[in-house]
């Protein structure tokens, strides 16, 4: 059997518009955002904090997929890997962009009010946790593990596509295999940390998972966009076939299923156990507004994908399957906003013009960085050994 051909051209186009573009609509964004500090500090860290949860997700969803894919010596995926190999070696300049949140802490978690912890003995028990240095140095420790395993997937990566060394797969195994054990810990307490102590009453043993499975459900669907934004540029229309977005369409329709069960295991153990604590967190979430919100959850993360991609042939139909994409990815938004927002807003939904400016200004930040180190090489891994069999792939 002949070898495959590569008839694509390997390089992202020299042009910097594309990516001049996405870092002015950032840098506009951010600086619109910050005129909104100084009108409502309070609103500009919320919407900030929504904005930086949703992009870090995807970020973090990349860099776990990158590490799954080598420890499983995955096939299939090995034409796509660049892209989530790209999105996750900025991870450790992704970090400066958490700034603003150490800034306003005292804007977003009540914990952080000395007056408030004395006459409180539930925060006062968890003081020894949820104090601001301890937050800050866990910070610092998650994004640097979580910027050193991008950068050294991603460096050892290129450096099989330039020395063709194949042994370099067995250290990219090794740094994932430890890199996942690592990763899965602090992802936990960094969902803990950003999103779960706003509201330092309320607890739940799995909303790290909770936030990892609404995170990879987005991640699929955020891969499967990307691709098509890729063929309409004419970038990778032979090397990524149908059969690849399909196996996409697989795993989104697979972390659709994962994500409901834990979203619902979480809802259902607080609802049956009805101690106070936990489901004033539900009600204030059924209520004043954002009970659309949920529907809007229910029926864009769940009812709707899986109903749709239960077909095997939607899975191949590419306007099906961007369509249930987009809806995902904007449930995934709105859930973030679901979760935080009645924090600040406990009286009803409010929605505020900080919430595009925030998702705007980082979100252009985030794709500029992607793609000005997807253009530094190759945008596939072209000597690892796998790639032939990923081509063949029907």
């Amino acid at each position: 059997m002949s070898k495959p051909k590569i008839t694509d051209k390997l390089e992202f186009s020299s042009d910097q518009n594309l990516t001049n573009a996405l870092f002015g609509v950032g840098i506009v964004g951010l600086l619109a955002s910050g005129v909104g500090y100084f009108l409502n500090h309070d609103q500009f860290f919320f919407s900030y904090l929504v904005s930086f949860t949703f992009f870090s997700s995807l970020a973090l969803g990349s860099l776990f997929f990158v590490m799954l894919q080598h420890i499983t010596r995955s096939e299939w995926s090995v034409v796509i890997r660049r892209i989530p190999e790209a999105i996750s070696s900025n991870l450790y300049i992704w970090a400066l962009f958490l700034i603003p949140i150490l800034f306003g802490m005292h804007s977003l978690y009540h914990w952080t009010h000395a007056d408030a912890v004395a006459h409180d003995p539930i925060l006062q028990v968890k003081v020894p946790y949820l104090n601001v240095p301890f937050y800050i140095v866990r910070q610092v420790i998650y994004f640097g593990l979580w910027g050193f395993l991008g950068y050294r997937l991603y460096k050892n990566s290129v450096k099989m596509d330039k020395t063709g060394d194949w042994g370099l797969q067995t250290l990219l195994r090794r740094t994932s295999g430890p890199g996942i054990f690592f990763f899965a810990i602090t992802l936990a307490f960094a969902s803990f940390d950003w999103l779960m102590a706003l509201d330092p009453h309320w607890y739940s043993t799995i909303f790290g998972v909770y936030y990892f499975a609404m995170s990879f459900q987005g991640l699929f669907a955020f891969f499967i966009l990307l691709v098509f934004f890729l063929w309409k540029k004419g970038i990778l229309t032979d090397t990524i076939q149908e059969s690849h977005i399909y196996d996409l369409g697989v795993q989104m329709f697979g972390f659709t299923i994962f994500y409901a069960y834990i979203a619902f295991s979480q809802f259902l153990l607080i609802y049956y156990a009805s101690i106070p604590e936990e489901t004033l967190w539900y009600l204030h979430r059924f209520e004043g507004g954002y009970e659309y919100l949920a529907w809007i959850i229910l029926l864009g993360r769940f009812v709707i994908p899986f109903v749709v991609l239960l077909n095997k042939n939607a899975k191949t139909n590419y306007t099906v399957v961007m369509s249930v994409s987009i809806l995902i990815l904007v449930t995934h938004f709105i859930e973030l906003y679901w979760i935080a927002m009645p924090v600040l807003h406990e009286h009803g939904i409010h929605f505020n013009w900080l919430d595009v400016t925030t998702f705007l200004g980082l979100g252009g930040i985030f794709f500029g960085l992607f793609f000005r180190r997807f253009k530094q090489q190759k945008m596939i891994p072209v000597n690892d050994p796998k790639l032939e069999k990923s081509l063949r792939k029907h």
